[in-house]
């Protein structure tokens, strides 16, 4: 299991301490993680890189935010259209740090690029994406140009990793979207119940936020909306896991999924879209195993 609290501390043997020493990230940094559920980091990302993904991600937005329109945008897995974004996804020195925080090969799969601060209410990602064993998923938020306090930061709840793992369920609330405003009150109504105190990601261009799973964060207050916010937000499994989706799973049967990993080179070919009969075969394996 991953270090985090309690026993788990326990399984950090699993990140030697050669890595620690050797690799990307310090043992403090290491231990900052798990003891807070966030880590600031700067990878030394290359400038190029950055400005190439910003200028190659700005037609795929909507037509409404390229008109100057005040709208909340985002493009999913642009890492198929635009090979920058893929390289960031995998970069080397992201998953080599990855892999010290939790002891196996990070997996790569959904990126989302956004153009301005979106506001999100605060939420955590277990929701929408878990394993098991638990605990094996993390966020990689980097930013593409400087983020302050008026365009819009990330805010998140150092330690509210520790917290249980919320599902729909744990709220009375059904599997789906349609309760999720109400989810969104609970998390809330939970921040103010434990008095927890709020942080805001202020980092420079290139500068990454990496975050647990179940760590609480959201976007901040948007105050200057004259300004964009680009960054890129890449979600990773850990191999040796079995993946699913909370959201959409039932209290006895979990919706299992399989995901596409993000190649690490741009030698690849995508699936094809589902056919129906596969999307029928897919009902049938996630039934027979649970899901």
């Amino acid at each position: 299991m991953p270090w985090v609290t309690g026993p788990k501390k326990q399984a950090s043997s699993s990140v030697s301490s050669t890595m620690a020493t050797t690799g990307i990230l310090s043992p403090e940094q290491i231990s900052s993680f798990h003891d807070r559920g966030v880590l600031k980091v700067d990878f030394s990302l290359d400038s190029d890189l950055l400005d190439n993904i910003v200028e190659k991600v700005h037609p795929y937005y909507s037509q409404e935010y390229r008109r100057g329109e005040l709208v909340i945008d985002r493009v999913q897995d642009a890492w198929k259209l635009v090979d920058e974004v893929r390289q960031l996804a995998v970069h080397k020195s992201v998953t080599s740090a990855l892999e010290q925080l939790l002891g196996r090969k990070p997996l790569a799969f959904q990126t989302l690029n956004f153009p301005r601060a979106t506001e999100q209410q605060p939420h955590a990602d277990v929701l929408h994406f878990n394993c098991e064993p638990g605990g094996y998923m993390v966020g990689v938020w980097v930013a593409l140009e400087d983020i302050d306090e008026d365009n819009g930061p990330l805010i998140y709840y150092p330690g509210s990793h520790r917290l249980p793992e919320y599902s729909m369920q744990d709220f009375d609330l059904k599997p789906g979207f349609d309760d999720y405003p109400e989810y969104e009150q609970r998390i809330q109504s939970i921040i103010q119940e434990q008095g927890l105190s709020p942080e805001y990601g202020l980092v420079k261009r290139g500068e990454a936020i990496i975050w647990h799973a179940n760590l609480l964060h959201g976007g901040a207050a948007y105050k200057d909306r004259t300004r964009t916010r680009h960054s890129q937000v890449t979600h990773y499994y850990f191999e040796d896991c079995r993946y699913f989706t909370p959201m959409f799973s039932g209290k006895h049967r979990r919706r299992y999924r399989f995901p596409f990993w993000i190649p690490e080179t741009n030698q690849y070919t995508l699936p094809e879209d589902r056919s129906l009969p596969a999307q029928f075969l897919r009902r049938v394996i996630n039934k027979l195993r649970g899901g």
